[in-house]
Formats: structure tokens, C-alpha cells, sequence
């Protein structure tokens, strides 16, 4: 029995629908503002259905998916997920200088 669907198409940060039900992030210490672009949220929605919520995201590049910046010029710590060499994935923090995330 199909259900009832209103999808909404998201262009970016700047549209209505973007974060919607999309929480901030939270300030962990180490970042100190909230990110320009996507508003401390970390990422928005392409698509989302008025309906039922379900939706795709996309993170945000500028403060990739953490929601804050870093004011100072420490790297900033990300955790990831890699391949080891033995072939199996893994958890590690990756640093990121401050200057590869800005703009420009």
C-alpha cells in the first residue's frame, strides 16, 4: 500500500527546508565558533519528505560535519575511518590544518 510522500528538494544551506529536524552540533571545547555556511548544524538536507522525515544529507565541507570552527591555529582533529593494511576498516583522528578547511 504506498504511503503519502511530499518531497522537498534542498539546493543547499540556504534553503527553507535544509535543517529541518537537522540538530546543532555540540561544542565540544576545542572549536570555538559556529561554522558560516551550515550554522552550527554540520550538514543539511538534499531531500527531505514533509510527511514522514526521512531525508537525505550532505555534510558540510567548510567545518567538514563537525558544526564549529576552529578560531586559532591549532589542526583540528577529525575521526575517520580507513582501510588497514591487514584489510580491515578502522577508526583514527585525522588532523586537519586550520587552512585546508577555510574557503579560498
Amino acid at each position: 500500500m504506498p504511503h503519502v510522500s511530499e518531497p522537498i528538494y534542498c539546493a543547499g544551506p540556504d534553503s527553507p527546508h535544509a535543517f529541518d529536524i537537522v540538530p546543532l552540533q555540540p561544542r565540544n571545547g576545542t572549536l570555538d565558533a559556529r561554522c558560516p555556511i551550515c550554522r552550527g548544524h554540520g550538514q543539511w538536507n538534499v531531500e527531505i519528505d514533509l510527511v514522514s522525515f526521512r531525508c537525505r544529507r550532505e555534510a558540510c565541507g567548510h567545518c567538514l560535519g563537525a558544526g564549529w570552527i576552529e578560531t586559532g591555529d591549532d589542526p583540528i582533529a577529525f575521526p575517520d575511518i580507513v582501510l588497514a593494511p591487514e584489510g580491515y576498516p578502522k577508526w583514527i583522528v585525522r588532523h586537519v590544518p586550520r587552512q585546508d578547511i577555510e574557503p579560498g
